[in-house]
């Protein structure tokens, strides 16, 4: 039976949509009613065209995988997971981890897919899935993409714990830091600086410069450069910047 109680709220301000999963009574489980409202949290995020996305958590757990009663009880359907890490991964806007507590198994792969993951320093990781008789399969794409195979094939093949520290050290994190509020509103400020365009460009170029041959990097790089440099957004940013004012993007945040 699906529970009345929303597990996921969306605040947008300044620009900035912050994503907040609240089924703590699971510790934030992937269930089918978690990812649909993610989904539809996503639709909102797009439709005011937010600056950024912040993904963030009430309770003590960031995630804690999948909805293992769910999972036991009927077929498995992977499409919403599979969707929510694509849309995180592919979405225009910069999209934000902000992590004050345990991520486990699934909840790994939902943070790993945002561009960057900010981390209370008493956060501990665990990739559970085999102790369960299962694979990381999924969450592999976007773990996989950030850090090297053998940096966390003993995690995957053991289970074992891990904490913010060697997290940041493998690649699967981009921030440690003591106060995770304080550093994602810097981090969204820093994103409010720039110019919606240019940003949306840089997040796909570093999607996808790193799986390109080098004469086709530097041509499609050097074709890029010349339009965003020819672009209206560049003759604003430098001409604020020669005039020591801020520039008035388009569109504007709102």
């Amino acid at each position: 039976m699906a529970n009345d109680a929303e597990l996921v709220r969306i605040d947008i301000g300044r620009g900035i949509a912050t994503i907040t999963l609240d089924s703590q009574h699971n510790r934030n489980a992937l269930s089918r009613q978690l990812l649909t409202e993610l989904h539809q949290a996503l639709d909102q995020a797009e439709d005011a065209e937010a600056r950024a996305i912040v993904l963030t958590h009430a309770g003590p757990a960031f995630c804690s995988g999948a909805d293992l009663r769910e999972r036991s009880s009927g077929p498995p359907d992977s499409g919403p997971m599979v969707a929510a890490l694509e849309r995180l991964m592919d979405t225009e806007r910069p999209t934000i981890a902000a992590v004050n507590g345990a991520v486990r198994a699934g909840g790994i792969g939902l943070m790993a897919s945002c561009d960057l993951v900010v981390v209370d320093e008493s956060v501990d990781f665990a990739l559970t899935e085999v102790r369960i008789g299962v694979a990381p399969a999924i969450i592999a794409v976007p773990i996989l993409r950030r850090v090297a195979p053998g940096r966390i094939a003993a995690a995957m093949l053991t289970g074992e714990r891990f904490d913010a520290r060697r997290a940041l050290e493998i690649g699967l994190i981009t921030h440690v830091t003591s106060d995770v509020v304080e550093t994602v509103d810097e981090i969204c400020s820093g994103v409010l600086h720039g110019a919606p365009s240019a940003i949306a460009e840089t997040k796909r170029l570093l999607a996808t410069v790193p799986g390109m041959e080098r004469a086709a990097a530097l041509s499609e790089m050097r074709a890029l450069s010349e339009r965003l440099f020819s672009s209206d957004d560049a003759a604003e940013g430098m001409a604020a910047f020669s005039e020591r004012r801020p520039p008035r993007w388009s569109p504007e945040a709102t």
